[in-house]
This record gives structure tokens, C-alpha cells and sequence, in this order.
């Protein structure tokens, strides 16, 4: 989950509600540069951070001091990582391609073995898949850029990143490899440059949740805690 603290206590975005957010931004891409496998490709840019459901099976949701985990404490966790798989996989190997390669992407700097020798086998598991669905690699590297560029975006939104009085933040690089930047003119309000989408603006939304109560006891008290309270619903205009 994705924690920001305020004056009125935690604002919680769930992992689902961020991936849902990745997958509005990159419906709207452009035409031209979309991989053949476009709808698996919003597929899996939507459900990049599906293993992660704080209502039901997550129970790495405190810290040692009995507040919310933010998804950037979260270390590795190979169980997590083959659950993931696992779903994309019984959706299709195009799917568990560009997964396997975020999985990567987020680990690909770590020196630990264990990690270093788990992304080792996802490479092996890529040649394999790739083989049996009749996918090169430029292909899948190409739609993966994609989706990292809309989980970096979203991310940002989500984190409340973006600066004030219409400064610019980078963004990622796309799949032409540009730089982007971001910025907000007026609230509610962001614009992109250079532009990738294939309409001049759009609306996306998401969900968050305002928890007042700072620290808890355990899990099942913050899990109840998070399910009942009040929902924020917000709304931004994407524009040129």
C-alpha cells in the first residue's frame, strides 16, 4: 500500500488502486506505438501489483511501531513474487513475460545472491515463454517500457509527488526512450510533456482512505480499521 501521512492522519492508496490507476493512463496511449498485444498489455500494467490485497492476504501491513507499512519499507519476498507470476501466468505467457520483467526491473540493483539468483531464473523462465508464445524480446521489452513509464506516473499521483507552483518532476523514459516530465498548472490539473497519449486530454480516478488512528495494535485491527474507513475519491484532468 502506498502510505502518505497529513494532518488528519494516514492516507492509505491500496496497491490495487494504484495499479488501477497505471491501467487508466496507459488505455489512453498512443495508437501508433502500441504493442499488437494492446489489451493484454493494459492487462498486465493494471494487475502489476495484484499479490498485494491489504483487505484479505497481506499481513506484512505494520511497521515495528504499529504504523502502516508503506509499499517502499516492503523488502524481498520470493513467495510474493512466484504468487504474482502465478496469476499472470494463468492469463498468459505475454502477461507473465511483462511481470517477470517488472519483477526485475525492481531488483535489478540488489547484490543480495538469494535475489540475484531468483532474477536469474526469471530470465531463463523469459527465453522459455517467449519461445512457446512466439514473442521476441524487443517486443516484450517494448510493451514492458510502457508499463513501467505508467506505474511511474501513477505513482507519483499517488504519492503526492507532484510539486507545487507548476514545477516540473522527470517521470520516466518511455519506450523512445525521451525523458518526460510532469507538472501541475492548477489544482486537479496535470500536464505531460512531451505528449504520449492518443487524445489531447483525459480524466483518470482513484480511490484512497483517510485513517485518523496513528498506531495499531496488530494486523486484524488495522485490517478492520482500513475496510471501514471513509473513502476519498479523487479526480485529475490529463491535458496537453
Amino acid at each position: 500500500m502506498i502510505v502518505n501521512y497529513q494532518e488528519d492522519g494516514w492516507q492509505i492508496i491500496s496497491q490495487r488502486a494504484h495499479g488501477l490507476l497505471s491501467g487508466q493512463i496507459c488505455f489512453y496511449w498512443k495508437h501508433d506505438f502500441r504493442p499488437e498485444r494492446w489489451l493484454e498489455t493494459i492487462i498486465a500494467t493494471t494487475e502489476h501489483d495484484d499479490v498485494f490485497n491489504e483487505f484479505v492476504n497481506d499481513d506484512n501491513l505494520l511497521n515495528e511501531n504499529g504504523g502502516p507499512v508503506n509499499f517502499k519499507m516492503r523488502k524481498f519476498d520470493e513467495d510474493k513474487c512466484e504468487e504474482l507470476l502465478q496469476l499472470a501466468l494463468s492469463k498468459s505467457r505475454y502477461i507473465a513475460l511483462l511481470t517477470s520483467q517488472h519483477i526485475q526491473f525492481l531488483y535489478e540493483k540488489e547484490t543480495d545472491k538469494h535475489i540475484v539468483a531468483y532474477c536469474k531464473k526469471l530470465k531463463t523462465w523469459d527465453g522459455k515463454w517467449r519461445k512457446e508464445a512466439g514473442l521476441d524480446e524487443k517486443e516484450i521489452r517494448t510493451a514492458y517500457q510502457i508499463l513501467e513509464w505508467c506505474d511511474a506516473l501513477s505513482l507519483l499521483i499517488c504519492q503526492n509527488q507532484v510539486p507545487p507552483e507548476g514545477r516540473k518532476i522527470e517521470i520516466s523514459r518511455g519506450p523512445d526512450n525521451q525523458q518526460y516530465e510532469l507538472w501541475s498548472p492548477e489544482e486537479s490539473v496535470l500536464h505531460v510533456t512531451p505528449w504520449p497519449f492518443d487524445t489531447d486530454s483525459f480524466k483518470i480516478h482513484f480511490e484512497s482512505k483517510t485513517m485518523t488512528q496513528l498506531k495499531f495494535d496488530n494486523v486484524i485491527a488495522f485490517r478492520e480499521k482500513l475496510k471501514d474507513a471513509p473513502v476519498q475519491f479523487h479526480t485529475y484532468l490529463i491535458s496537453k
